[in-house]
Order: C-alpha cells, then structure tokens, then sequence
C-alpha cells in the first residue's frame, strides 16, 4: 500500500525519468523538486491513532488470536526472503 505522502511527490516514478530529472535539478536546467509542507494538525491526528492503534488491537484480541498474530509475525521476520545481505 501507498504511503499517502507518495499523492504530493511530483517526481516521475520510472527510473530513468526520475535520474533525468535528478540531473537536471544539478545542472540548473530546472528548479529542484520541493515537497509540499504538512499540516501540523493532521501530523499529530496521525500520530494520536498510531500511538494507540497496536495496544488497542492487542486488547480487541483473544490470547490465541495473538499468539497467532505473533506466530506469523515471527515466521515473516524469520522467513529467508527477508534476510538482508552485506
């Protein structure tokens, strides 16, 4: 899922679009890019609901839908297509 703050990023989402224009933001040929300022209110909203958002879950759930939850959570941590190399 999309971040919402990808909605203000005016930059080209292909690659070789976006090296382009990185270019010419360091050459001069145009203004650089800046992201648009966030509106202080709806940063602390977000913020509130995610502060509270995982205790609320876990206090919704039973004790075998979170040992569940944490089952899972585990084997995706685990799993091998996650391990970082270098």
């Amino acid at each position: 899922m999309a971040d919402r703050s990808s909605k203000d990023d005016k930059r080209p989402r292909d690659f070789n679009q976006s090296a382009l224009q990185i270019v010419k933001e360091a050459t001069g040929e145009e203004e650089p890019f800046e992201s648009p300022e966030k509106n202080p209110h709806a940063v602390a909203l977000g913020r509130l609901g995610g502060k509270k958002g995982g205790k609320a879950r876990a206090d919704n759930m039973t004790p075998e839908e979170r040992r569940e939850a944490a089952r899972l959570a585990a084997l995706a941590r685990w799993h091998p297509d996650n391990k970082k190399e270098g």
